[in-house]
């Protein structure tokens, strides 16, 4: 039980909420409220949520090294050595395969993407988290990814369902934005204390990272922007306002600049999205525009 317990503490939880992203595709394809398609969608969020959790496990075998240097990372279970790195790689080995079972019930193409997510993850764990600006690129494609199986999960119950290029563009952008911005957080945290736990870090400048962070935070309201008055858009939605949910998008994205300028948060997206008000205020805000604006029985 205690290795057990360690290790669903290895697959962090609480960094689940990423994939959230599994439910884009029944909400813009205005399926959520039939059964059917709400249940595909917690099934394949289900499955990301596991999968990524074997990735993490993986990724702290690879680093548990470093790890041991870095100030709150020394206290995970393979660092601290609660969890042995051989246990810790058998499992997590037999949990991705157990993802991809599960992906091939759920539909070949989503499994495929499932596949593909992992086998990036794998390759980032190994290889591209070393390379500057590939690192952060590795992160936005497998939110891409998520994005894409949030529709190949629907495909079996809608053969005839389309992936949004939009809804690629928007995610990897938004995923670029945060990822820098982490990235920024690290390099003030960590470095200046003379732990060398993420050697990428050795690369960026604190400049570097200020002007991709801006250049991402505007491509993401851009494309956003663009996507909500595309003459596509109005089409499939029936609806020229969904220009009014941007605020939302403007308010979240600034007030999580904000915390990783001023508050020095953006090391832990995840705990933002948890833990601060304003944001999830402005994230339930978009939600219910969007749900008011969109006919949802159709």
């Amino acid at each position: 039980m205690a290795i057990l317990k360690a290790f669903l503490e290895s697959m962090r939880p609480r960094q689940w909420t990423k994939n959230v992203v599994l439910f884009a595709g029944v909400i813009f394809s205005q399926t959520v409220n039939e059964r059917e398609f709400l249940l595909r969608a917690v099934a394949g969020c289900l499955v990301f949520c596991f999968a990524s959790g074997a990735i993490y496990v993986l990724n702290d075998a690879a680093d548990v090294d470093l790890d041991r240097q870095h100030p709150y990372k020394k206290d995970r279970p393979i660092a601290s050595g609660r969890l042995t790195v051989r246990v810790a790689r058998r499992l997590a080995g037999l949990l991705a395969l157990a993802c991809l079972a599960c992906g091939v019930a759920l539909g070949p193409s989503f499994a495929a993407t499932a596949g593909l997510f992992l086998l990036l993850n794998i390759a980032y764990t190994n290889v591209t988290k070393r390379m500057v600006i590939l690192d952060v690129v590795s992160i936005a494609l497998s939110f891409v990814l998520r994005a894409v199986a949030s529709v190949e999960v629907l495909r079996p119950a809608a053969p005839g369902i389309k992936l949004s290029n939009w809804l690629i563009l928007c995610t990897f952008f938004l995923s670029l934005f945060l990822g820098f911005a982490k990235r920024r957080s690290e390099l003030r945290k960590v470095k200046p204390i003379g732990t060398d736990t993420r050697p990428v870090l050795a690369v960026y400048t604190e400049g570097l990272l200020n002007s991709l962070i801006g250049i991402t935070f505007t491509m993401t309201l851009m494309v956003y922007t663009l996507y909500t008055v595309w003459p596509g858009t109005v089409e499939h939605f029936g609806t020229t306002k969904l220009v009014y949910t941007l605020p939302f998008v403007f308010y979240g994205m600034g007030r999580y600049l904000y915390l990783v300028y001023h508050g020095e948060q953006g090391g832990r997206p995840h705990e933002i999205l948890l833990n601060d008000l304003a944001i999830q205020v402005a994230v339930l805000g978009w939600v219910a525009v969007v749900f008011l604006l969109i006919d949802l029985r159709s």
